[in-house]
């Protein structure tokens, strides 16, 4: 991903030149937008005394100004002053163009203004008829007032990083080791201070819960609309926002290592690289300023040819190159990019690579890692099956408090699974391990065992038929049963494996309607992967594929032709990651997986892909009805410009020119604004 920096043509004018030199990374451009504002209402009102003493406006409204001495000289006084306040911004940024060899609509701007200006004093000192000065004034007041739209629209586009940069509050209350807090400043608060967030104030730290309990508004930072519920030991972001209780917060992060700092980062780097279809604009942008000087050539060439040279040359020379400006083209995809990536982190959504993110639209299938993408990554409680005696929730219960004390995995799994489905449970007395066999607690006065099929064989017991049924088929799918033991009877039996998210069916069920194929990447065993694909509705899975071998079932898929994005979370998923057109990273992942991703996802959500998808869809059908606009005003516009039809009397005059070339770029910025109403 390319991260150089190029100096902002605007900056040398609105005094943010010396910023960019100090921070390479990011650059207020609300500096422009006051500039373009400020000289544009200095201008208008600069450029009403000489429309006031202009023949031509004289002529169309006729009535006679009142005349004084010196009233002949108000036109060139005031023309000159609107030049220099409002035409010498763009004849700097016209330099800054041709300094780097990339011609566009400044030098157009420039050229235009320049031959009008030029004229229009060489035809006052030498008294050779009529003047410019009228349209020279407007020219300049609406270009001032067009990028002075195009610097507030694009500065509102990209106000993800201002919106982020917002959620952090300046202090934070520190304990001190009396137990009483201290203000103190963000960027003074270090790892492992204790910080107390008190109610309905963001979080200003990352860090652990230890103590208080709360839920915590993450909206702004994952996208998901629900409060999350946050005890002691759950780690929170800085930047949520507490809800109704109150928090002490072990910092674990400050400052650019924080989530959000790093969400920020991405954010940025997004902002600045171009995709294909803004290359191909920004190429267009150079071919148009060509095209334009010569056709400004060959329409002051033929018009001399048919009526001399005169002034009337001269407005065809200067409305050709007004018109073409290729203002609008140059705002085409840079606002639809910046809202692009606006809408992408307030949903969630990280763009690294905005290529990636632009081609995202034409995926041909989705390979999905299973472990820890389309699962929790963790064993859960999957199936219950009970004898007679007991019921589902009691029996969870007996053998999350015989395994409470545990710390075994299948231990965790199964205490975990009570916790979540909100079921109590009691405490145990005389807790054993029972080595490579299971555990046994003593559970209201009834020793009880919970463990596997060698705990069976040690206590000599054999379930029910039923049971017996369940454990065989829980095996078929690759899942672990931990049997529950009491008085030499097996009154139930749990699969244990590892979940699967709630979010993957219906993320699976949106691909398929959208006619992408599916793939499962998966380590795991046959069994597993033929579960899980089972489970999901998946019909293409590869299992058993080593870490290096996953880059290559991506070549493989490629290799026929397949345009592949490949979703995971882990290191053994960099390789595919990278190797994919396509490479999005689960919140959860590690670092190197999100480091070789174009894409992250904040939030463990799987169904966050369809979202990156229809965004990149609907970006790009933005971009391009922009081009469309920006282009097809051009070709219309053009012609007309250069004098074809004045044998029917149809002339455009610069300052209209200039109105249509305004036009042309509010509605370019209108079309790009109403991809904020899309639904994701």
């Amino acid at each position: 991903m390319s991260q150089k920096n190029e100096e902002c043509s605007c900056c040398r004018i609105c005094g943010n030149k010396e910023k960019h030199e100090k921070n390479k990374t990011q650059i207020n451009h609300s500096g422009h937008e006051e500039l373009f504002k400020k000289r544009f209402l200095i201008s208008f009102f600069l450029s009403i005394p000489v429309l006031i003493y202009s023949p031509t406006i004289q002529d169309w409204f006729n009535y006679a100004p009142p005349i004084f001495l010196g009233s002949e000289y108000i036109p060139i006084f005031f023309g000159t002053t609107v030049f220099i306040v409002g035409g010498i911004p763009f004849l700097k940024m016209g330099v800054v163009e041709a300094r780097n060899r990339e011609p566009g609509m400044m030098m157009l701007i420039s050229l235009a203004i320049m031959v009008a200006f030029t004229y229009s004093i060489f035809a006052s000192i030498f008294d050779i008829g009529m003047t410019l000065y009228w349209e020279l004034v407007t020219l300049i007041v609406i270009f001032l007032l067009g990028h002075w739209i195009e610097m507030r629209s694009v500065r509102r586009a990209s106000g993800a990083l201002d919106e982020l940069a917002d959620l952090m509050p300046e202090k934070a209350e520190v304990i001190t080791s009396s137990g009483d807090t201290e203000l103190v400043e963000l960027d003074k608060i270090k790892e492992d201070d204790l910080v107390l967030v008190r109610p309905g104030q963001n979080i200003p730290v990352d860090g652990v819960v230890e103590k208080g309990s709360t839920k915590v508004d993450q909206s702004m930072i994952t996208g998901e609309s629900n409060p999350v519920r946050k005890e002691p030991g759950d780690k929170v972001v800085g930047g949520t926002l507490n809800g109704d209780g109150s928090l002490r917060v072990r910092v674990n992060a400050t400052g650019d290592k924080t989530t959000l700092a790093g969400i920020m980062r991405l954010v940025e780097d997004a902002r600045k690289t171009k995709s294909k279809t803004q290359v191909l604009a920004d190429r267009a942008a150079g071919w148009l300023f060509y095209a334009a000087v010569f056709m400004a050539i060959i329409t002051g060439i033929a018009w001399t040819i048919s009526i001399g040279f005169g002034i009337d040359v001269v407005e065809r020379v200067v409305t050709v190159l007004v018109i073409a400006c290729p203002h609008a083209l140059g705002l085409a995809i840079p606002l639809v990019v910046a809202i692009n990536t606006t809408i992408a982190a307030k949903n969630g959504i990280l763009i690294r690579d905005r290529i990636a993110s632009e081609i995202a639209r034409d995926v041909d299938i989705v390979v999905f890692d299973k472990t820890g993408t389309l699962t929790v990554g963790e064993q859960r409680v999957i199936e219950i099956k009970t004898s007679p005696k007991i019921g589902e929730e009691e029996a969870l219960r007996m053998m999350a408090a015989v395994e409470s004390d545990s710390e075994h995995m299948i231990a965790k799994a199964i205490t975990k699974t009570a916790k979540e489905r909100n079921i109590e449970t009691p405490s145990v007395e005389n807790f054993k391990a029972i080595k490579g066999k299971g555990v046994k607690a003593t559970y209201e006065n009834e020793e009880v065992h919970v463990g596997g099929e060698n705990l069976l064989k040690e206590l000599s017991v054999k379930p029910t038929q039923e049971i017996t049924t369940f454990s065989e088929k829980a095996g078929l799918n690759g899942h672990t049963v931990v049997y529950l033991i009491q008085d030499k009877e097996v009154l139930a039996a749990v699969s244990l494996a590892d979940k699967i998210r709630d979010e993957s069916k219906d993320t699976v069920e949106a691909l398929k309607i959208m006619d992408i194929d599916i793939a499962l990447l998966t380590g795991d065993s046959e069994k597993v992967a033929k579960y899980v694909s089972n489970e999901l509705g998946i019909k293409k899975y590869f299992a058993e594929v080593l870490p290096e071998d996953k880059d290559k079932k991506i070549i493989e898929l490629q290799n026929k032709g397949k345009l592949v994005a490949m979703v995971g979370d882990g290191v053994n998923d960099a390789p595919a990651l990278t190797r994919a057109d396509v490479g999005i990273a689960i919140g959860s992942g590690t670092d190197i997986a999100i480091e070789s991703a174009d894409i992250v996802l904040v939030e463990n959500n799987p169904y966050d892909v369809i979202r990156v998808l229809n965004l990149s869809k609907k970006s790009y059908r933005k971009m391009k009805e922009n081009l469309v606009y920006a282009a097809g005003y051009n070709v219309f516009a053009l012609p007309l410009a250069a004098g074809v039809l004045a044998p029917i009397g149809i002339l455009l005059s610069p300052a209209i020119g200039a109105i249509l070339m305004s036009a042309s770029t509010v509605i370019v910025a209108i079309n790009a604004q109403r991809l904020r109403t899309i639904d994701l």
